[in-house]
């Protein structure tokens, strides 16, 4: 039998994962809210991989709270990630994917396009997603991974912030409002450059925004985090000092 991966949080996404792993081969091991990673660390020290599958607002808890044994073995998952995010936590070498696949209740999975995933793990990710003929592949460097993350940041926060204004589809948004739309993701690349190392490719980045839209043309823009999002986007403008006047113009527009 393959050594077992336990699950931190077992929800649409982390059961995606559980599916692919459990074809693999692999055990899954899952840890819940109401249960204690320590507690459970003590039944499974030695994991193959420790899956961080949680909500966007309990990673960080989550995190504070693994247990020592289990920190060399962990893998992320989570929408608006970002090398700081684990490294604020003591993580040197997580294995981390860019999901670009979408799981909502009672529907199957719906690809956009193929997930990158980097990190002493992503070929098990990638091998467990192909059982579901979900296409990933692994990247080659810590500098692809953060172009991946901010790309998928970029596209998240420009449909679900311009797509408060606009409604529809990311197709419509492109199509009919791409003004809007690409002085939205100036902004958030703004934002962005303040929480990365690398220096930001703007043109690349776009034409990375491009590709999820044309990836699922119908996938619509606003999800009911879309107002958590441009909050988040203010504070994290605020705190870094530089004006983003479409965003403020955005939330003042929604509150009316």
């Amino acid at each position: 039998m393959k050594s077992p991966v336990v699950i931190i949080g077992l929800g649409e996404m982390g059961g995606v994962f559980a599916r692919g792993l459990l074809r693999l081969g692999h055990p899954v091991y899952p840890v819940t809210r109401e249960m204690d990673p320590a507690t459970e660390a003590w039944t499974l020290p030695a994991p193959e991989l420790v899956l961080v599958a949680v909500a966007e607002k309990d990673l960080h808890p989550t995190l504070a709270r693994l247990p020592d044994t289990w920190r060399d073995r962990v893998a992320l998952l989570q929408n608006e990630l970002l090398p700081r995010d684990w490294q604020t936590h003591g993580l040197d070498h997580p294995t981390v994917i860019s999901v670009w696949f979408e799981k909502k209740p009672g529907q199957e999975f719906r690809v956009l396009i193929p997930s990158p995933v980097y990190g002493p793990k992503a070929g098990l990710l990638v091998a467990a997603l192909a059982k579901l003929d979900i296409p990933a592949h692994e990247l080659d460097s810590p500098a692809a991974l953060e172009y991946e993350l901010v790309r998928k940041n970029v596209y998240i926060l420009t449909t679900n912030i311009a797509g408060l204004v606009t409604g529809g589809t990311v197709e419509e948004l492109w199509q009919q409002h791409r003004e809007l739309a690409t002085r939205v993701a100036h902004e958030v690349m703004d934002i962005q450059a303040t929480l990365v190392t690398g220096p930001l490719d703007r043109e690349r980045l776009l034409a990375g925004l491009v590709e999820g839209i044309e990836g699922d043309p119908q996938h619509q823009c606003m999800g009911r985090s879309a107002p958590a999002r441009l909050e988040r986007a203010l504070r994290q403008a605020d705190e870094a000092g530089i004006t983003v006047p479409e965003l403020r113009r955005i939330a003042e527009d929604i509150s009316n």
